[in-house]
């Protein structure tokens, strides 16, 4: 180190003063260069303490303790708290490592795990209204404020972690059993699934339905697709099973796109292998509830229909979501697509928890008369609010003031001779009409009567109207139907 000679002229005690400090900062840059001054990805992740349950199964797994040590990897490590969550059996350890250092920007639609048959997993990228962006590995999200870190280990080799928030949960075998089953495509799922672990379900009709109309290819079919398949409990009503041919099993799969419910986008009608020339259905996801134990349903929408298959929403939930194959993603959902064999009547009536609950329940308790009403009509629409729509602050406030002044006889009835309990009934039947059309009302239908003008049609309420809008995005196309109810 070289240091000029003004320095030493800086005059007084000074320049020795500066001498000493500079002699110092030398020996200290000396003993430095003697220490690693990095530390490794596996030390990084054994110091955290956030993932200390992800590390212990590392330790106690022979290979992917070997694999951080020598090898190039991508490690997409789950938070504690994820682990808290996790409901499955078994934490698979090496379906959450790759044997390529990816860091975010480089990351694909896919990358290899390294757990037995190398099964994929799924890069989801979901723009955000900010315009940033979330990135999902099947359904874990990454914590990106948390990854990215770009270490070597003692080899050498360039190491990658990302932090994310749910435990990957790769398809595997059913423990009871011999079977040995690796990174199988959704038909191979579809064949064997009483040999995997997916709790009880069962998919037998479902796949006797495949088979009979030979529509296996479209389960093999490379590429990343999702796969929507009904468990055998939603083919017990008759004659449900005979309505299920060649098309209806085409609208249970979403080709070309994989979605996981967590980053699924929501009330985005997607298309279906049924979406042709003369018949067009699509799907929609949507959800009850917040965070990772909402629930998840699909409903398909029959846009343009044919004389075997009706025009008409059908909704199923989802009882077993985010089943990842090598093609795609399985759904089990617990009735089939597309059959449209249920009144409205029987269809809110049909699932005591589900998304029309409490909009069931506000009708049972308070008018009980409006469910003859509806029995009684050959053809109408409902236009039901959601759980979500009625737990709204100003709406429920004003539900509640309504009903609470309907008063009740000795046997629990709704007394009709209370003067104030009659009015209240009389204003929730007449906020329920509102809601009734004597017609059957198709999305397509409100499309087309919407070209020029704001289409209108009647309701059950004497001289009140809904009035419907079609508002087109003006990045993505897509469309969303409003609606609003007066006079």
């Amino acid at each position: 180190m070289k240091i000029g000679s003004r320095w030493f002229y800086a005059g007084g005690g000074g320049g020795g003063v500066l001498v000493l400090l500079m002699m110092m900062m030398v020996a200290a840059s000396t003993v430095a260069s003697r220490t690693p001054i990095s530390v490794t990805l596996e030390q990084h992740i054994s110091d955290d303490p956030d993932l200390s349950q992800f590390y212990d199964l590392i330790e106690r797994n022979p290979i992917a303790s070997a694999a951080l040590k020598l090898r190039a990897l991508t490690i997409f490590a789950p938070t504690n708290q994820a682990f808290q969550r996790y409901l499955g059996n078994k934490t698979v350890v090496l379906y959450h490592i790759s044997t390529v250092a990816t860091p975010l920007e480089q990351l694909g639609t896919t990358i290899t795990s390294d757990y037995d048959g190398n099964p994929p997993i799924y890069v989801t990228r979901r723009r955000l209204p900010n315009g940033s962006e979330d990135i999902y590995v099947n359904n874990a999200r990454i914590i990106r404020s948390r990854s990215n870190v770009q270490l070597a280990n003692q080899a050498g080799k360039k190491q990658v972690l990302h932090i994310i928030d749910d435990v990957l949960t790769p398809l595997t075998v059913n423990p009871s059993t011999s079977f040995e089953l690796y990174n199988p495509d959704a038909f191979q799922f579809i064949q064997h699934a009483e040999n995997l672990d997916i709790n009880q379900h069962r998919i037998r009709s479902f796949r006797q339905k495949i088979v009979m109309t030979r529509k296996e290819d479209i389960y093999k079919a490379v590429g990343g697709h999702t796969f929507l398949i009904p468990v055998e409990e939603g083919f017990k009503p008759p004659p449900r099973p005979d309505m299920i041919d060649r098309k209806v099993i085409d609208g249970h799969v979403i080709p070309n796109n994989v979605i996981f419910t967590a980053p699924a986008p929501l009330d985005d009608p997607l298309e279906t292998l049924a979406f042709e020339d003369n018949l067009k259905v699509t799907v929609t996801f949507f959800k009850q509830g917040e965070g990772k134990n909402a629930k998840v349903y699909v409903r398909s929408n029959t846009v343009i229909g044919d004389s075997r298959h009706a025009s008409g929403a059908v909704l199923a939930e989802i009882v077993k979501a985010n089943i990842p194959v090598r093609n795609g993603v399985v759904h089990l959902i617990h009735r089939p697509l597309m059959v449209v064999d249920t009144t409205v009547l029987q269809f809110l009536e049909e699932k005591e928890d589900g998304p029309l609950y409490k909009f069931y329940e506000l009708i049972a308790d308070y008018a009980p008369d409006f469910f003859k009403t509806m029995a009684n009509l050959q053809q109408m629409t409902l236009f039901a609010p959601s759980n979500e729509a009625l737990s709204h602050p100003i709406v429920g406030n004003f539900i509640s003031n309504l009903t609470q002044n309907i008063t009740r006889d000795v046997d629990g009835n709704v007394d009709h001779s209370s003067p104030s309990s009659a009015w209240n009934r009389d204003k929730l039947r007449e906020i329920l009409n509102l809601h009734l059309v004597r017609d059957s009302v198709t999305t397509d239908k409100i499309r087309k009567n919407n070209q020029n003008q704001i289409y209108q049609i009647p309701t059950g309420a004497d001289k009140k109207f809904l009035y419907f809008n079609v508002i087109t995005n003006r990045y993505d196309h897509n469309q969303t139907i409003t609606v609003e109810g007066g006079g």
